[in-house]
């Protein structure tokens, strides 16, 4: 393990094999059973009954799965032409040379490119296609298996879409405002309105006005809106500038305490490598600890869903198939010692999981359970589409069928939550610790005009009766201090040792 000064860890996702197992008793199992009785009227409710159900939800229909370019470069002659997306705010030109992707609301532009992303959304763009019937739509994808956005066919680039977009600060102010009137999906949590917001900003607005004056104003569209997801990032003056609120109590109060976050985060996991002992691991690129409480209680802290290799290919199919790959060791390895050691229980820390990859984020529920579930749903706003139901699939490795005690924290957000929200339709998991941060929306990337980065969240994600957790995060079942003021360091182990007594008293 690094030392308190060699260790340093990166918490953004980075711009973000099935093995043989030997499995023992007495809770863990590596065989996949049938669904269970409970969970078929669940399942019934997804199943389309007529045509326009079958419209509302088209992944049941799409065809196979195709990458739009070749890895000559080459794009898919089946998926050229123009498209654009439900809900997105999106315009694709695909053609021999590639793709083109264009913003499309009140006016259409392709955003001036810069060579360098802004954050790890504007890294990653559409892969793979997947066609509909009739060929007239389709399914795009960043990555398999990811959220299906639905494209369709145009005849031609519409009228008015410029390769040349006017960045006066008007135009720029209009694109930022027609971006989250079309596509915030909160307003109704986060007030005030989009209007009141829209009215604030437009009354700052001159032709005259300096970069930096257009920044105050669109900040101060921003302000109170408590969402992490939704964010300015850009260039003024040189400098690179951000805007982002709804951090939570605990991040802003270590940022600002002596000797910041990375001391803090240094203190928890050196502290968590002592307490578990000669059992512990820190691995998956300091992003996974694991071990035994006592030889006899299962330990796993997860901080990021993602990022536990080194590979700077974010989002490629490589990236994505080596981040399964080292996730799925580490769970191996960790569930069969469980099992040899024949523990009854296992803590699952999710305190300070900062999100990344919703693959992963369903990847941990699926190591604690026997049967497929529906974890969450998700919706986009504005895409005319029915809630998509992710299943919670039993992984094909060893799982753990015991009791599971579940912890988190107000720094548990977005890949940490839809984590949470999965594990609490497990009738096995007891959640206990902090209400999450409530920011679930995979953020909407849109490069303004002039070369700013807008991402806002557009995506409801429910639980499956339908259940909203976005501003107000997931309460726990057993409320506990994680990261008191007095004691942000050793109150995060008390928590654990009051879930271990928990565990020895039932």
């Amino acid at each position: 393990m690094p030392t308190s000064v060699e260790f340093r860890i990166q918490f953004e996702v980075a711009a973000l094999s099935l093995r043989g197992a030997r499995c023992s008793p007495p809770n863990m199992t590596c065989s996949i059973k049938p669904i269970a009785v409970f969970l078929l009227p669940v399942l019934a409710a997804c199943t389309p009954t007529s045509t326009s159900s079958e419209m509302a939800q088209p992944w049941r229909s799409a065809g196979p799965i195709h990458p739009i370019e070749t890895d000559q470069g080459e794009t898919n002659p089946a998926i050229r032409g123009v498209w654009q997306s439900r809900g997105y705010g999106r315009l694709l030109r695909i053609d021999e040379a590639g793709v083109a992707k264009f913003e499309i609301g009140e006016t259409c532009y392709r955003p001036p490119i810069s060579g360098e992303a802004l954050s790890a959304m504007d890294s990653v763009s559409y892969r793979y296609f997947r066609i509909l019937p009739g060929g007239d739509s389709a399914i795009f994808q960043l990555l398999r298996g990811d959220t299906n956005v639905v494209f369709d066919r145009l005849d031609t680039l519409p009228e008015g879409c410029t390769e040349d977009p006017v960045a006066t600060p008007r135009a720029v102010a209009e694109a930022f405002l027609d971006a989250f009137d079309r596509h915030y999906a909160f307003f109704d949590r986060r007030l005030p309105d989009h209007s009141t917001r829209a009215a604030r900003v437009r009354a700052a607005i001159r032709p005259d006005m300096s970069q930096a004056e257009l920044w105050d104003a669109l900040a101060g569209y921003m302000q109170s809106l408590s969402d992490s997801h939704t964010k300015l990032i850009g260039t003024v003056g040189g400098e690179r500038r951000r805007v982002q609120d709804g951090q939570g109590t605990t991040l802003p109060r270590m940022r600002a305490a002596n000797g910041g976050e990375t001391a803090w985060l240094v203190g928890l996991i050196d502290t968590t490598m002592q307490k578990l002992g000669d059992s512990a691991l820190h691995t998956g690129n300091d992003r996974i600890v694991w071990g035994l409480i006592d030889g006899r209680i299962g330990y796993i802290q997860v901080f990021q869903m993602g990022g536990f290799t080194d590979r700077q290919d974010f989002g490629s199919e490589a990236w994505a198939a080596a981040e399964i790959e080292e996730f799925d060791r580490i769970m191996d390895e960790a569930m069969i010692t469980f099992a040899d050691a024949e523990v009854e229980s296992v803590i699952l820390d999710l305190s300070n999981n900062r999100g990344g990859w919703d693959k992963i984020a369903k990847a941990i529920p699926a190591r604690f359970t026997d049967e497929p579930y529906v974890g969450f749903t998700t919706v986009t706003r504005g895409s005319g589409l029915s809630p998509f139901p992710h299943m919670i699939e039993p992984a094909s490795g060893p799982r753990f069928s015991g009791p599971v005690y579940l912890l988190t924290s107000d720094v548990t957000v977005s890949g940490g939550e839809l984590a949470t929200l999965a594990l609490r339709q497990n009738p096995r998991v007891v959640h206990a610790g902090g209400v999450t941060r409530g920011s679930f929306s995979t953020p909407l990337a849109k490069r303004l005009p002039n070369g700013w980065l807008l991402e806002l969240s557009n995506e409801v994600f429910a639980a499956p009766d339908g259940s909203v957790y976005e501003e107000s995060g997931i309460a726990p079942q057993v409320p506990l201090a994680v990261y008191p003021a007095d004691a942000p360091v050793e109150g995060h182990w008390r928590a654990v040792e009051t879930l271990v007594t928990m565990i020895d008293t039932h």
